[in-house]
């Protein structure tokens, strides 16, 4: 099979690792640069151009977008979807998941656990909001944040107001969440591959840091879920309808707490952590389900 990955940086271990499991299994997979695409959009001729060619029909593309270029990045998706193209995670739905306000209303919506979460437009109502989130300490987070970039966790009434008001003022739209404290700094990610969880580790943010992602200097190691969490992470992709996604949860005392569903989980941490060959599950994945114009939306927005 001829696969094509979307992706800006072909040298990170994530895309070398996805390269070598299609072809230790037989497979090419051409690593394109997502914002040297060019499309025409013609009437029933879809099609793709790079370095001044015109792309071939590929068995499937596997999007590894940058959340900075999401809105380019998933243009060039939906040409693929639109081409026929099975694509390992569809447009509509690394849409959905990049949106952290509509993500969570669809999480709520399906019933799966959320640390309470609060939105507002009006900074006069930014005493009400705290008070829904449960009052302090709050964690307050950019809409737009990745990687634990925009995301501050307040105190006090005090600072959590003058950070709230701050961002207003910036014109930013942010989320204000309850702190789950009894976390004690430490996440869980769940890869989840065709509705299966395939791995999952325990993050534990560095010293003084109530944040866990490990490009902010956490650690990770293997660990095993309840029956609940598993539950939790297959029904939160499901909910994205999402692929293949890391679903970060948190430990509270009501159970498990979906933080974030990433539709570009980093596939190094995992597999270091846990030994296990999670790109070869991926390309696994792809050899069962690619066919041409299986796309359940068909490029549709």
């Amino acid at each position: 099979m001829n696969f094509a990955m979307l992706a800006r940086n072909a040298d990170l271990y994530s895309h070398q690792r996805l390269r070598e499991a299609a072809e230790e299994r037989g497979h090419s997979l051409e690593i394109i640069d997502t914002l040297r695409c060019y499309m025409n959009i013609a009437t029933r001729r879809p099609e793709i151009y790079y370095n001044g060619e015109k792309l071939p029909l590929y068995d499937a593309v596997i999007p590894r977008i940058g959340a900075s270029v999401t809105f380019y990045g998933l243009a060039v998706l939906r040409q693929f979807e639109m081409m026929g193209v099975f694509p390992m995670n569809e447009s509509v739905a690394i849409e959905r998941s990049r949106d952290k306000l509509r993500s969570m209303q669809l999480l709520a919506r399906s019933g799966i656990g959320l640390p309470v979460t609060t939105f507002a437009h009006d900074p006069k109502q930014t005493d009400e909001v705290i008070k829904l989130a449960g009052g302090t300490p709050v964690v307050i987070k950019l809409l737009e944040g990745t990687q634990g970039i925009g995301v501050v966790l307040a105190d006090t009434d005090r600072s959590a107001k003058s950070v709230i008001e701050a961002f207003r003022g910036a014109g930013v739209n942010i989320l204000v969440q309850e702190f789950i404290k009894e976390a004690g700094g430490t996440d869980i990610r769940a890869l989840v591959v065709d509705g299966k969880v395939v791995a999952t580790m325990q993050r534990k943010g560095a010293e003084g840091e109530f944040r866990s992602n490990l490009h902010r200097g956490g650690s990770a190691q293997a660990i095993r879920i309840t029956p609940e969490e598993r539950s939790t992470a297959v029904r939160a992709a499901k909910a994205m309808g999402l692929n293949v996604c890391g679903v970060d949860m948190l430990r509270s005392n009501h159970g498990p707490v979906v933080m974030e569903v990433n539709s570009s989980p980093g596939l190094e941490g995992v597999e270091k952590a846990t030994g296990i060959d999670i790109a070869g599950k991926i390309i696994t994945f792809l050899e069962k389900k690619a066919r041409p114009n299986a796309t359940r939306t068909r490029g549709k927005g």
